[in-house]
Protein backbone atom coordinates (compact mmCIF):
# COMPACT_ATOMS: atom_id res chain seq x y z
CA UNK A 1 0.00 0.00 0.00
CA UNK A 2 0.88 3.46 -0.43
CA UNK A 3 1.18 6.01 2.44
CA UNK A 4 1.71 10.13 1.79
CA UNK A 5 2.51 11.93 4.94
CA UNK A 6 1.87 15.27 5.04
CA UNK A 7 4.16 16.81 7.27
CA UNK A 8 8.06 16.22 7.22
CA UNK A 9 8.60 16.23 11.52
CA UNK A 10 9.36 14.03 13.99
CA UNK A 11 5.65 12.58 13.93
CA UNK A 12 5.63 11.87 9.95
CA UNK A 13 9.39 10.61 9.75
CA UNK A 14 8.31 8.17 12.90
CA UNK A 15 5.36 7.13 11.60
CA UNK A 16 6.65 6.51 8.23
CA UNK A 17 9.74 4.20 9.15
CA UNK A 18 6.82 2.62 11.35
CA UNK A 19 4.60 1.70 7.45
CA UNK A 20 7.79 0.81 6.02
CA UNK A 21 8.95 -1.59 9.41
CA UNK A 22 5.18 -3.74 7.72
CA UNK A 23 6.18 -3.43 3.78
CA UNK A 24 4.36 -0.21 2.55
CA UNK A 25 6.02 2.49 0.44
CA UNK A 26 5.72 5.77 2.11
CA UNK A 27 6.49 9.32 0.63
CA UNK A 28 6.53 12.01 2.53
CA UNK A 29 5.41 15.39 1.49
CA UNK A 30 7.12 18.82 2.46
CA UNK A 31 7.47 22.53 1.34
CA UNK A 32 11.15 21.74 0.54
CA UNK A 33 11.24 17.80 -0.35
CA UNK A 34 14.42 18.25 -0.75
CA UNK A 35 15.74 19.82 2.49
CA UNK A 36 18.70 18.52 4.56
CA UNK A 37 16.65 17.71 7.21
CA UNK A 38 15.08 14.74 5.57
CA UNK A 39 18.09 13.15 4.05
CA UNK A 40 18.88 11.48 7.20
CA UNK A 41 15.22 9.97 7.25
CA UNK A 42 15.82 8.40 3.99
CA UNK A 43 19.05 7.29 4.44
CA UNK A 44 17.07 5.04 7.32
CA UNK A 45 13.96 4.01 6.09
CA UNK A 46 15.13 2.37 2.93
CA UNK A 47 14.04 2.24 -0.57
CA UNK A 48 10.73 2.02 -0.21
CA UNK A 49 10.89 5.34 1.39
CA UNK A 50 10.88 8.83 -0.96
CA UNK A 51 9.99 12.11 -0.48
CA UNK A 52 7.85 14.95 -2.94
CA UNK A 53 5.55 18.01 -2.75
CA UNK A 54 2.46 17.84 -0.77
CA UNK A 55 0.87 17.45 -3.94
CA UNK A 56 2.96 14.89 -5.15
CA UNK A 57 2.31 13.01 -1.63
CA UNK A 58 -1.71 13.36 -1.67
CA UNK A 59 -1.52 11.90 -5.05
CA UNK A 60 0.50 8.89 -4.45
CA UNK A 61 -1.12 8.10 -1.17
CA UNK A 62 -4.04 5.20 -1.17
CA UNK A 63 -3.51 6.15 2.88
CA UNK A 64 -2.81 9.82 3.73
CA UNK A 65 -1.43 10.74 6.80
CA UNK A 66 -1.51 14.68 8.55
CA UNK A 67 0.77 15.31 10.36
CA UNK A 68 1.85 19.12 10.44
CA UNK A 69 1.53 21.29 13.07
CA UNK A 70 -1.82 22.98 13.31
CA UNK A 71 -0.62 26.38 12.14
CA UNK A 72 0.25 25.04 8.89
CA UNK A 73 -2.36 22.80 8.35
CA UNK A 74 -4.85 24.37 6.15
CA UNK A 75 -1.84 25.54 3.70
CA UNK A 76 -0.75 21.86 3.47
CA UNK A 77 -3.92 21.05 2.56
CA UNK A 78 -4.16 23.31 -0.27
CA UNK A 79 -0.79 22.41 -1.31
CA UNK A 80 -1.82 19.42 -1.65
CA UNK A 81 -4.24 19.87 -4.31
CA UNK A 82 -6.82 19.26 -1.74
CA UNK A 83 -9.51 18.38 -1.13
CA UNK A 84 -9.55 17.03 -4.58
CA UNK A 85 -6.53 15.18 -4.46
CA UNK A 86 -8.03 13.48 -1.19
CA UNK A 87 -11.07 12.65 -2.39
CA UNK A 88 -12.38 9.42 -1.24
CA UNK A 89 -9.76 8.72 0.38
CA UNK A 90 -8.53 7.72 4.03
CA UNK A 91 -7.36 10.63 5.88
CA UNK A 92 -5.52 9.97 9.19
CA UNK A 93 -5.25 12.76 11.36
CA UNK A 94 -2.60 12.99 13.48
CA UNK A 95 -2.74 16.69 14.37
CA UNK A 96 -3.69 18.70 17.48
CA UNK A 97 -4.97 22.09 17.42
CA UNK A 98 -2.32 23.96 19.29
CA UNK A 99 -1.38 27.13 20.06
CA UNK A 100 1.99 28.25 21.33
CA UNK A 101 3.11 30.96 23.20
CA UNK A 102 6.21 32.27 24.42
CA UNK A 103 6.85 31.33 28.35
CA UNK A 104 3.04 29.32 28.82
CA UNK A 105 2.33 25.88 27.91
CA UNK A 106 0.42 25.15 24.31
CA UNK A 107 -3.39 25.49 24.53
CA UNK A 108 -6.18 24.43 22.20
CA UNK A 109 -7.19 26.67 19.46
CA UNK A 110 -10.69 24.71 19.25
CA UNK A 111 -12.11 23.20 21.90
CA UNK A 112 -15.82 21.88 24.02
CA UNK A 113 -18.14 22.86 20.75
CA UNK A 114 -15.79 21.90 18.39
CA UNK A 115 -12.29 20.15 17.61
CA UNK A 116 -9.58 20.16 15.08
CA UNK A 117 -10.26 16.53 13.57
CA UNK A 118 -13.93 18.19 12.86
CA UNK A 119 -12.13 20.97 11.17
CA UNK A 120 -10.37 18.74 8.79
CA UNK A 121 -13.43 16.95 7.79
CA UNK A 122 -14.85 20.21 6.99
CA UNK A 123 -12.10 21.04 5.22
CA UNK A 124 -12.10 17.54 3.08
CA UNK A 125 -15.67 16.52 2.87
CA UNK A 126 -15.36 13.84 0.44
CA UNK A 127 -12.56 12.09 2.83
CA UNK A 128 -12.88 9.53 5.28
CA UNK A 129 -10.75 11.43 8.49
CA UNK A 130 -9.65 9.22 11.36
CA UNK A 131 -8.57 10.54 14.13
CA UNK A 132 -5.29 8.91 15.47
CA UNK A 133 -1.99 9.26 16.77
CA UNK A 134 -2.78 12.49 18.74
CA UNK A 135 -2.36 11.57 22.61
CA UNK A 136 1.04 10.32 22.49
CA UNK A 137 5.09 11.79 21.62
CA UNK A 138 6.47 10.20 18.14
CA UNK A 139 9.24 8.01 20.46
CA UNK A 140 6.31 5.96 21.04
CA UNK A 141 4.20 6.23 18.14
CA UNK A 142 5.48 2.86 16.65
CA UNK A 143 6.30 -0.44 19.33
CA UNK A 144 5.34 1.69 22.40
CA UNK A 145 6.95 -0.60 25.49
CA UNK A 146 5.65 0.42 28.73
CA UNK A 147 5.54 -1.83 32.01
CA UNK A 148 2.23 -2.01 32.69
CA UNK A 149 1.65 -3.38 29.22
CA UNK A 150 0.57 -2.08 25.80
CA UNK A 151 -1.33 1.65 25.87
CA UNK A 152 -4.30 2.25 24.34
CA UNK A 153 -4.89 4.17 21.11
CA UNK A 154 -8.35 6.55 21.11
CA UNK A 155 -9.50 6.87 17.43
CA UNK A 156 -12.70 8.72 15.94
CA UNK A 157 -14.31 9.20 12.52
CA UNK A 158 -17.75 9.01 10.99
CA UNK A 159 -16.64 6.12 8.49
CA UNK A 160 -17.32 2.54 10.35
CA UNK A 161 -14.47 0.74 7.35
CA UNK A 162 -11.90 3.54 7.67
CA UNK A 163 -11.86 2.92 11.62
CA UNK A 164 -11.16 -0.56 10.98
CA UNK A 165 -8.30 0.33 8.68
CA UNK A 166 -6.66 2.56 11.27
CA UNK A 167 -7.57 0.04 13.54
CA UNK A 168 -5.63 -2.62 11.96
CA UNK A 169 -2.34 -0.61 11.65
CA UNK A 170 -2.53 0.94 15.05
CA UNK A 171 -2.31 -3.03 16.41
CA UNK A 172 0.14 -3.39 13.96
CA UNK A 173 2.02 -0.76 15.51
CA UNK A 174 1.38 -2.18 19.27
CA UNK A 175 -1.92 -0.34 20.30
CA UNK A 176 -4.86 -1.63 21.52
CA UNK A 177 -7.43 0.00 19.89
CA UNK A 178 -10.27 2.03 21.99
CA UNK A 179 -13.55 3.67 19.16
CA UNK A 180 -14.59 6.99 20.41
CA UNK A 181 -17.35 7.36 18.12
CA UNK A 182 -18.02 9.55 15.53
CA UNK A 183 -15.29 12.76 14.55
CA UNK A 184 -16.67 15.08 17.31
CA UNK A 185 -15.10 12.60 19.65
CA UNK A 186 -12.05 14.67 18.71
CA UNK A 187 -13.42 17.05 21.23
CA UNK A 188 -12.51 14.61 23.84
CA UNK A 189 -9.38 13.44 22.46
CA UNK A 190 -7.78 16.62 21.56
CA UNK A 191 -7.44 17.69 25.24
CA UNK A 192 -6.22 14.36 26.22
CA UNK A 193 -2.46 15.80 24.12
CA UNK A 194 -2.95 18.74 26.91
CA UNK A 195 -2.94 16.32 29.65
CA UNK A 196 -0.22 14.49 27.72
CA UNK A 197 2.15 17.33 27.48
CA UNK A 198 1.32 19.28 31.52
CA UNK A 199 2.18 15.66 32.67
CA UNK A 200 5.17 15.62 30.98
CA UNK A 201 6.06 19.32 32.08
CA UNK A 202 5.66 18.65 35.53
CA UNK A 203 7.61 15.38 36.06
CA UNK A 204 9.99 16.13 32.93
CA UNK A 205 9.63 12.97 31.76
CA UNK A 206 8.07 12.15 28.32
CA UNK A 207 7.42 7.92 28.40
CA UNK A 208 4.19 7.82 28.96
CA UNK A 209 0.59 6.81 27.23
CA UNK A 210 -2.84 6.19 28.19
CA UNK A 211 -4.50 2.81 28.46
CA UNK A 212 -8.09 2.33 29.67
CA UNK A 213 -8.78 -0.29 32.25
CA UNK A 214 -12.07 -2.30 31.73
CA UNK A 215 -13.86 -3.84 34.55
Amino acid sequence: MQIGILGSGEVGQALGLGFIKFGHEVKIGSRDPDSDKLKPWLAKAGKKASTGSFEDTARFADIAVLATLWSGTESALKLAGAPASLAGKLVMDVTNPLIYEPGKSPRLALGLDDSGGEQVQRWLPQSKVVKAFNTVGHAHMVDPKFPGGPPDMFICGEDASAKQVVAGICKNFGWGVVDAGGIAGARQLEPLCILWVQYGLSTGRWAHAFKLLRG
